[in-house]
């Protein structure tokens, strides 16, 4: 598939070359951290390598086996700190990747503390060292943790974020606002890997059954292995995602369906936020300290669709008829597409009280002294359904608290031609 996008990515690479030093690249499993790295190394003629899950002497072998080629040495190391003194021979100005850095880390623990005295005293002048990882919660650890060896030493902390919509047409040649191929990207969300899956003339239904559905799907065990990733184990995480993504949204109503009290949760709700699969809501104008209004939703739209789709009809589906499939599908990206309308506002947000809910309140782009409420359709509404949809809106707001403190507001429906808009 055609490299696309990561313009910003590729920018603050080039920023990070000029400079020398270290740099953290992170994201979640599949979401073309590597092929972000190696398409921009190519050219430079830069040294990688990508660590396996095996024991020291093992991987210290595996690394400068990948980076002998381009080195000057006839020396064989034998721990950590013999590699970066070869690296720091080194005559020519270089750049280094270490990929999958964490799993070097979970072996031998005392390597950031290793990498942190070589940064400090013998890194050479002007050469840059990347270390990559997919496990959000472990990078973060190592990188961002006040106690952590490597705390402050990075000049820049990249985090590689699943692609957008738009980018998803470029790669896989789509029409951006054509409905059917919002429908597929609900189906694969922003991570490249997935995006390989497409063929040519294939609707959502086919897309959906080739990825989840068939005889030993690729998706079949994503979610366990991007939560093995991150660190997050047990039948507990599975089971608050199952718990999600079957509508149990309030810590109080996961708890219930999982039969332990609220108090056991909050570690592992946690967790799954570090971890960037979860997400907090939440209503607009509130924060974590003013209210208890607090909603988990699943963050990323194939996570998503795995336990809010697949998971609950994985059985029967081969007896559904096609247009039972189609509204499933068309259910779940009704959920994404109101993430798309989100995020294309600076600080939107959902907004709930007692029997008023209101898909996306945010300051408006127009005027900042006034707010932008919107109602959101999954369709293309007609002229009177439009109107009619303005209407409800309208009495929902005027019977909404946070009228009062904003007495201001453009009411806005969006709907499915929002999408080039």
């Amino acid at each position: 598939m055609e490299f696309v996008d990561r313009d910003a990515e590729l920018r603050e690479l080039d920023a990070a070359a000029k400079r020398g030093g270290l740099v953290v690249v992170f994201g979640r499993r599949r979401v073309g951290k590597t092929r972000l790295l190696r398409q921009w190394l190519e050219p430079r003629d830069g040294l990688y390598s990508q660590a396996i899950e095996a024991q020291r002497d093992l991987q210290i072998q595996q690394v400068f086996a990948d980076l002998r080629p381009q080195l000057e040495t006839q020396l064989v190391p034998k721990t950590w700190p013999e590699l970066l003194e070869i690296l720091a021979l080194q005559e020519r100005r270089w750049v280094l990747c270490l990929d999958e850095f964490p799993y070097l880390t979970a072996v031998d623990r005392s390597l950031p503390s290793q990498l942190q005295k070589w940064l400090d005293h013998s890194l050479p002048r002007g050469c840059l060292l990347i270390v990559a990882g997919s496990s959000t919660r472990m990078m973060n650890d190592l990188f961002l943790h006040r106690a952590a060896p490597l705390y402050g030493r990075a000049r820049k902390l990249l985090h590689v974020q699943p692609m957008d919509y738009p980018a998803f047409c470029d790669a896989c040649d789509l029409r951006p606002g054509d409905p059917d191929s919002f429908e597929k990207f609900a189906c694969v969300g922003g991570i490249p890997k997935y995006w390989e899956f497409l063929e040519a003339e294939q609707d959502a239904v086919a897309l959906a059954e080739s990825l989840y559905f068939d005889y030993a799907p690729y998706m079949e065990q994503e979610p366990q292995r991007i939560l093995r990733d991150e660190g997050v184990i047990g039948l507990n995480a599975v089971a608050v995602l199952e718990a999600v993504g079957r509508g149990a949204e309030r810590p109080s109503e996961i708890a219930a369906r999982l039969g332990t009290a609220q108090t056991n949760l909050s570690r592992l709700l946690q967790q799954l936020l570090d971890a960037s699969i979860l997400a907090r809501e939440l209503p607009f104008g509130e924060s974590v300290r003013s209210t208890k209004k607090t909603l988990y939703r699943i963050q990323d739209p194939t996570m998503r669709f795995w336990f809010r789709t697949y998971s609950p009809h994985q059985t029967l589906w081969r007896t559904y008829a096609t247009a039972k499939k189609r509204t499933l599908i068309h259910d779940h990206a009704a959920t994404v597409f109101e993430d798309f309308c989100r995020v294309r506002f600076s600080g939107g947000q959902r907004y709930w009280e007692r029997d008023i809910e209101l898909d996306l309140v945010a300051p408006d782009p127009n005027d900042a002294k006034r707010l932008l409420v919107a109602e959101v359709k999954w369709r293309s509404l007609s002229a009177g359904e439009r109107k009619n949809t303005l209407r409800q809106l309208e009495s929902k707001w005027s019977r909404c608290a946070l009228r009062a403190r904003y007495p201001r507001a453009r009411l806005e429906v969006l709907d499915a031609s929002s999408l080039t808009g």
